[in-house]
């Protein structure tokens, strides 16, 4: 009886182990997810604000085309736009 008291025992707690790793691992992994979306946000400009940038260089570039603006203009307010 002792054996069989022990193998069961075993069993219980290897079994209550293995759930509570994957729960562990689970929460952990939608913890990393949260991250993940989070830093994509950070680091995606909104859409919007590339098509202002784009419009505002192709603006820009044609001033400088047509020779309303000099280099030095042009390079500063490209700098301006793009954050450099």
């Amino acid at each position: 009886m002792g054996l069989l008291r022990m193998a069961a025992r075993t069993a219980v707690v290897a079994g209550t182990a293995t759930a509570v790793s994957g729960r562990v691992q689970r929460r952990q992994a939608a913890r990393w997810d949260q991250q993940d979306a989070q830093q994509y946000e950070q680091e995606a400009p909104p859409p919007e604000a590339e098509d202002d940038a784009t419009t505002q260089l192709q603006n820009l570039a044609a001033l400088h085309t047509q020779g309303v603006l000099t280099d030095e203009e042009f390079a500063a307010a490209k700098a301006k736009i793009l954050g450099i």
